[in-house]
């Protein structure tokens, strides 16, 4: 089986600071960021903090293996590379099937290359699929994983993931002492 690297968190350490948000809209923006006040890109995240008066949950993508969103999309702009499901925002025309297939609702629409839209001329603006990329090219890896306060977030890799379910087989395997 080939699995992917994927991003998870628990609810139960969620503090809904959307400290998550942030990090992520920043890691992907095409310049430096010094003060909040004096940031003039768009605020575009690829997860999405979900909150309701019992949990609060980022939702982002689980880069699925067989990726519904890749197999839906009808321009090929959704491919595996690096062992990241991605978008190629150049031949996304922006047809939002892979937000319908999407299981776990982690496809957005975004300006096509992080660009704010033009005020004058909004209709001129293009969006494209937007998505979790696991901050690809970062070297600390997912930005949201490191700046979350509450440690919420666990990186799994398919080597971990296949000895925890292995060790769990194990254990459930034997006879009770």
């Amino acid at each position: 089986m080939n699995m992917s690297t994927f991003v998870v968190a628990n609810p139960r350490k969620c503090i809904a600071c959307k400290s998550c948000e942030i990090a992520c809209a920043v890691a992907h923006l095409k310049t430096t960021v010094a003060t909040a006040g004096a940031v003039d890109a768009p605020f575009q995240p690829r997860l999405c903090l979900v909150q309701t008066p019992l949990a609060a949950m980022p939702v982002q993508c689980r880069q699925c293996e067989d990726a519904p969103c890749a197999a839906i999309c009808p321009a090929r702009a959704i491919t595996r590379r690096d062992g990241a499901v991605v978008v190629d925002t150049d031949r996304c025309f922006g047809c939002k099937s892979c937000m319908l297939a999407c299981p776990f609702g982690a496809m957005d629409m975004a300006a096509a290359g992080g660009e704010a839209p033009d005020a004058a001329a909004p209709a001129k603006a293009r969006t494209v699929a937007h998505k979790c990329d696991l901050c690809a090219g970062r070297p600390g890896g997912p930005a949201c994983v490191e700046a979350c306060p509450a440690l919420a977030f666990v990186v799994v890799r398919p080597d971990e993931l296949q000895k925890t379910v292995a060790d769990r087989r194990r254990a459930a395997a034997m006879p009770p002492a």
